[in-house]
């Protein structure tokens, strides 16, 4: 099982521990703010269980997040398959992290970790990034990481209603 680690993050398979604060994450209408609803209890631990399952599978995907200092889980990052709704294909990078763990620069650590093992273990010729129009803050993380967008790729996601969680940006990195 890959594991990755940074000066201060570990992304790493998921744990029994992790269910609690990533429920919590998903609860949290602020950190769902560009996302959707909040997830049920349910719908959260269904999501670890794919989660680990595709790390199982393939050995890469969506990692908790760990602080090393403290051993404090802050989200998750990493690297999964575009989803099928989408008007593109390829792999895509991410990250979600609990609002105490925000401002910290915990998601560009994490992303570059992703982009190097993208990149470097799974010689990924292109990692792309989406994220809804308005949320500016995970478009920052993905210029900092080196990510370029070109408004001609943006589109309406197909799987979200009608409003603010419609129009999408992409982002793109090649393999340098």
């Amino acid at each position: 099982m890959t594991e990755l680690r940074t000066d201060r993050l570990v992304l790493r398979p998921w744990r029994e521990s992790d269910l609690e604060p990533w429920a919590a994450m998903n609860a949290d209408p602020e950190v769902r703010r560009h996302l959707g609803d909040p997830l049920t209890r349910e719908q959260s631990d269904a999501s670890v269980a794919r989660f680990q399952a595709d790390l199982d599978r393939r050995g890469w995907g969506w990692w908790a997040l760990e602080v090393r200092a403290t051993g404090e889980f802050a989200g998750f990052t990493g690297l999964d398959e575009v989803e099928d709704h989408m008007p593109f294909t390829g792999v895509e990078i991410g990250w979600r992290l609990a609002r105490p763990a925000w401002g910290r620069g915990y998601a560009t650590e994490a992303a570059r970790a992703c982009l190097a093992h993208g990149f470097g273990t799974l010689a990924l010729p292109e990692i792309l990034a989406v994220t809804t129009a308005a949320n500016l803050r995970s478009q920052a993380v993905m210029r900092r990481i080196g990510m370029t967008r070109d408004p001609a790729d943006d589109f309406d996601d197909p799987a979200a209603p009608e409003g603010p969680l419609r129009p999408n940006v992409l982002y793109r990195i090649a393999r340098g």
